[in-house]
């Protein structure tokens, strides 16, 4: 309503540390950035804001009556963010009423739902299978000295029953005394491999590797051989040396991420799997090109030093006081393992990884992004992964140069040339386009019609684009002092407007309500600012009798 289109509230930022600084110094430290999350925080509301505004204008269209109805309310707060008071205050705009307890008897029902999803949910996580496989005794864990052992088959389960013998060919979790499997848990993936009942009889291939309650490991499997309960086998892991080159690299980053943007990084989630490891953490804005190539330079710096990866059982408290970082989701005991690459990473974590930070080979971040308001994501590859990366992008690069006709050195400098050389051609095209606008306005200003002293142009210009009509638009605005300009084109059945309004007449000729207005009766809609507007429509053979009827729309308001 003020006109200020653009963010402003993270200009006072400073003012407000200025002024509290006596009673919290430590704000002027962190003025900076402060105002980056403030500003992040204007442009998101106002973007989202822009999608909640259209859907309810489209919403409240079909409207029978004044008020419109709970469930319409609670979509457009639950779906697109639309909060209940800001609603209210645009109705009222519209002269408009809210059904307030419909809205809340439709919230009630959500939160009802919720519960009965989380209860649903509850009850089915334990499968009594389990339980009483656990009353049995923990299955013991041996990955971290080995990928390989003996182990006995304590329980077979099939469609959450035990049973005693599987044949050939069956889905069968399968549950042993003892494992080297690492089970899913703190973003690492489960192992995959095989159980032998020889050094060359495989009876079952391990797909993957959960918690089926706390402390019961369970293999999902399929049979190759028939199973029994009490069978001796060898349990062999045939995939962890990626999932662990990803899970070390994993805290590598963490730490440089912490070097390079600050320690209010923290970890947000984390997938670690085989082809490529996925980290997410705090932090208010984009990273730059400049802040991933560092943080990849000290994670890989890491890793030519080819140091050490120290593991260490300790106390919680003991872990926490030599600095190390506590994971997102993770659930810690009284003694807890603490993973450490000396002098520059140490974290709780209960994941498999390196013994030397060379074994991971290079870490190269494939992407950065946001994933919620305060939250980036980077996804990452190491070892065999970003080999393949990097002869697929040199693969392509030199196909590239071939195409061109040019070594790989020369392709910089000829991708450039071509670029100017379409920049030329285009401020060419754009001033022979401004031409034509110039030679067209000269031919519309004989179709103005003066209406109560005021200069009224309803024109159709197809071929032209929206850029073109604002400048035109625009240039007969200023040229005539009082006037209201529509322009319309319609390009392969769509009909694009804008419309222009002197400042002294924005009162009565309200450029949004005429764009608003046109867009309408060509199927569409419009509207906004009241001295410039746009809109658009689908229906380009009712322009002409549209754009007749503006010049008795501006006649009655004038």
């Amino acid at each position: 309503m003020a006109g200020v289109e653009e963010p402003f509230l993270y200009k006072l930022t400073g003012f407000v540390a200025e002024l509290m600084q006596s009673a919290y110094p430590e704000l002027l430290e962190s003025v900076e950035r402060v105002a980056r999350v403030v500003k992040e925080e204007e442009h998101r509301y106002a973007t989202t804001f822009l999608v909640a505004e259209k859907v309810f204008g489209e919403s409240i269209k079909s409207l029978d009556g004044r008020t419109i109805p709970g469930a319409v309310s609670f979509k457009l707060y639950d779906t697109y963010g639309l909060a209940p008071d800001e609603q209210e205050e645009m109705a009222r705009e519209r002269g408009l009423a809210l059904d307030r307890a419909g809205f809340e008897r439709e919230m009630e029902q959500q939160r009802e739902r919720a519960r009965a999803s989380w209860k649903g949910a509850e009850k089915g996580a334990v499968v009594p299978a389990y339980q009483q496989l656990l009353a049995l005794g923990r299955t013991k864990f041996l990955g971290y000295e080995t990928t390989e052992a003996d182990a006995t088959v304590i329980g077979l389960i099939v469609d959450q029953n035990l049973v005693e013998r599987v044949p050939a060919g069956a889905r069968v979790e399968l549950v042993l005394d003892r494992t080297p499997f690492y089970a899913e848990s703190g973003g690492q993936v489960g192992d995959q491999g095989e159980i032998l009942a020889g050094p060359m009889n495989k009876v079952a291939d391990v797909e993957s590797v959960f918690y089926g309650v706390p402390g019961l490991t369970v293999h999902r499997t399929v049979a190759r051989a028939p199973i029994a309960v009490g069978d001796g086998i060898v349990a062999r892991v045939t995939s962890r040396d990626a999932t662990r080159r990803n899970h070390t690299a994993t805290h590598l980053l963490h730490a440089a991420l912490r070097q390079v943007l600050g320690t209010h990084v923290k970890q947000a989630g984390s997938v670690v799997e085989p082809g490529r490891l996925r980290f997410d953490f705090t932090h208010y804005a984009a990273m730059d090109r400049a802040e991933i190539e560092e943080v990849e330079r000290l994670a890989n710096e890491q890793i030519l030093k080819n140091t050490p990866v120290e593991t260490r059982i300790m106390a919680l408290d003991e872990a926490i006081a030599t600095g190390a970082m506590a994971l997102f989701g993770e659930k810690y005991g009284e003694e807890v393992r603490v993973v450490s690459v000396p002098g520059f990473s140490r974290e709780l974590c209960g994941g498999t990884h390196v013994s030397r930070t060379g074994d991971i080979g290079v870490c190269k971040i494939v992407y950065e992004t946001s994933i919620s308001a305060g939250v980036r994501r980077i996804e990452a590859i190491t070892g065999e992964g970003a080999l393949r990366q990097y002869q697929e992008l040199t693969g392509a690069v030199r196909r590239i140069a071939d195409a061109m006709k040019v070594s790989e050195p020369e392709l910089i400098e000829h991708v450039e040339k071509l670029l100017a050389a379409e920049r030329a051609l285009e401020k060419q095209v754009e001033q022979l386009k401004n031409k034509l606008a110039q030679a067209a306005a000269a031919g519309l200003e004989a179709k103005a019609r003066t209406i109560a002293g005021v200069k009224v142009l309803a024109a159709r210009i197809d071929g032209m684009d929206r850029q073109q009509m604002r400048s035109l638009a625009d240039s007969l605005r200023n040229k005539w002092k009082s006037a209201v300009v529509v322009l319309a084109s319609a390009v392969e059945g769509s009909v694009a407007i804008v419309t222009a309004v002197t400042k002294d007449l924005t009162a009565k000729a309200h450029a949004g309500k005429l764009a608003g207005a046109l867009a309408q009766a060509v199927g569409g809609k419009g509207g906004r600012r009241p001295d410039m507007a746009e809109g658009g429509g689908k229906d380009a053979a009712a322009l002409d009798g549209a754009l007749e009827a503006i010049y008795r729309e501006v006649e009655r308001k004038l």
